[in-house]
């Protein structure tokens, strides 16, 4: 039901704010030492649709948290309680060439790779693991509190989202907030922001729920632009267990945007089109 209310809103209202998600808990932190965010006026969001410039298999027992390239490979997190893991995937085929599974009281959530170190989000646990990019082993953990949804760096920090409208700059070496981005739609506050990516100078998020991403200015927190990714998924290849768009990859070995969801049979290479 809530998905099905989130496309009637995506469908009917292009533009629309999202409702808040009950899952996002917004943190309480200390607003000394936190870079203040730059002045933004509402700014009127491009919107593209998607054309489709590759497609690959994907495993369907994964549920898509993290998605990212680091050393021409893919890595990918996935999620959910008992099934948790990072992989190593092999692009051209799907198949997972390196797996570490986690204990099943943890729920993995965004990764990233920053200065040769991956960082991977729990859920609700407040741990970020911290492991060996090419081992996948778990090197350290670093705390925090609130829940963790997305993950990305833009080469200096890790930045990650919470499921509200805020994304969060950390420091990699003690995960305490550096800045904090609120981010806005149309002048609007844009709830519900997960999985993420940072390049081309911007972050890209996808919404929960709905099949588009956004792409945020990281100085202003305004969405600059969007792309509607809907019927990505062909309806014959959607089964019961099928969950929502989530996990966006660029390859800057061929500037590809990779994107897919959760239990999804395919990851598909997109462009922006008119």
């Amino acid at each position: 039901m809530k998905r099905f209310l989130l496309l009637i809103l995506f469908l009917t209202l292009p533009c629309a704010l999202l409702p808040g998600c009950a899952g996002g808990t917004r943190q309480k932190v200390e607003k000394k030492n936190i870079q203040a965010q730059k002045p933004a006026s509402a700014v009127k969001v491009i919107r593209w649709k998607y054309q489709l410039s590759g497609e690959y298999k994907h495993d369907i027992g994964a549920y898509t948290q993290g998605l990212f390239f680091y050393e021409g490979k893919l890595y990918e997190s996935a999620g959910q309680y008992g099934e948790s893991s990072l992989r190593i995937v092999e692009l051209e085929t799907g198949k997972v060439l390196k797996r570490k599974n986690f204990d099943r009281k943890y729920f993995l959530e965004g990764a990233c790779v920053l200065d040769g170190l991956l960082y991977v989000l729990t859920w609700k646990e407040g741990i970020c693991f911290v492991c060996d990019p090419a081992t996948l082993e778990q090197k350290a953990q670093l705390r925090y509190r609130g829940e963790g949804w997305g993950l990305t760096t833009d080469g200096k920090s890790l930045i990650m989202s919470d499921g509200s409208d805020r994304i969060r700059y950390r420091d990699p070496n003690t995960f305490a907030v550096e800045r904090e981005l609120s981010v806005r739609y149309n002048g609007q506050p844009l709830e519900w922001l997960n999985e993420l990516e940072y390049f081309g100078g911007h972050i890209w998020a996808n919404v929960y729920g709905l099949e588009l991403l956004v792409c945020i200015d990281p100085e202003t927190g305004n969405v600059l632009e969007d792309i509607d990714c809907r019927g990505i998924l062909p309806s014959n290849l959607k089964k019961p267990t099928t969950d929502v768009f989530n996990g966006i990859a660029y390859n800057p070995a061929d500037g590809g945007l990779y994107v897919t969801g959760k239990y999804w049979p395919k990851l598909f290479r997109i462009r922006k089109a008119k």
